[in-house]
């Protein structure tokens, strides 16, 4: 699969598979960016092919203003992926990256496209917004929100130059998902797969089981010991999960 100009602004592709009986596109959390997946590209190859959205405002993306709104950044990405969907395909998205992977599955859907799995890992189901307003902090109070939530290592982020780099892209990345809401209209039509930490302080299986509502298709729900960074702790299980399941 050859990846085109305009999509390889937002791919990345750490372990090329070209014999690979299913690919696997990842969307990052707040603040994340392509390279948090690389460990999962690793362990699924070569009978999964990992790419990895990299959203701008981040790493070799720096220099491009980061996007505050995640139905723009929907929109986006649902021109540029169909470029690199070999079917099967399935998508997985952490936290804000579930939500923006939810958006562009209906998107695709709506443009022929039928994903094999939709896994949504650490995020509510869509609905109306929580009134959340992290975005709105300071400095210092929008960082010890991401390090209570142990996404990134505290002692980086205590670092200035790395603040004053890591700041911009946050905050934009907060305020696409603390302003997401669902909009009513056709949800997706394959199975999804929820996952979650069990001491996770942002959504709990109430939450989660929600997700049942926005497909058609089977619904499953998969609990792991952790908090709202459980995948650090359990990248081996899900990855073996995942693999399982694309081998079906």
């Amino acid at each position: 699969m050859t990846i085109s100009l305009e999509a390889s602004a937002w791919i990345r592709r750490f372990h090329p598979a070209p014999a690979a009986a299913a690919r696997l596109v990842c969307f990052p959390h707040a603040g994340g960016a392509a390279s948090y997946y690389r460990p999962f590209s690793a362990a699924l190859a070569p009978a999964v092919e990992v790419l990895v959205v990299q959203y701008p405002g981040r790493q070799d993306r720096y220099g491009e203003p980061a996007v505050d709104d995640l139905f723009v950044l929907a929109d986006r990405l649902a021109d540029v992926l169909p470029a690199v969907l070999d079917e099967p395909v399935a998508f997985f998205g952490h936290s804000m990256g579930a939500s923006l992977a939810f958006e562009v599955a209906r998107r695709l859907e709506a443009r022929g496209t039928r994903l094999h799995t939709l896994f949504v890992s650490g995020r509510r189901a869509p609905g109306p917004p929580l009134g959340e307003a992290v975005h709105l902090k300071n400095d210092d109070e929008l960082l010890a929100e991401v390090k209570r939530l142990g996404g990134t290592d505290a002692a980086i982020l205590d670092d200035p130059d790395i603040r004053r780099m890591a700041l911009p892209a946050l905050r934009s990345d907060y305020r696409a998902a603390e302003t997401y809401h669902y909009r009513p209209g056709p949800d997706v039509g394959c199975p999804i797969v929820a996952l979650l930490g069990d001491q996770d302080p942002k959504v709990d299986e109430a939450q989660a089981s929600g997700w049942a509502d926005r497909t058609s298709a089977g619904f499953d729900l998969k609990t792991f010991p952790g908090g709202h960074f459980y995948l650090k702790d359990e990248a081996a299980t899900i990855t073996r999960l995942i693999g399982d399941r694309l081998a079906r």
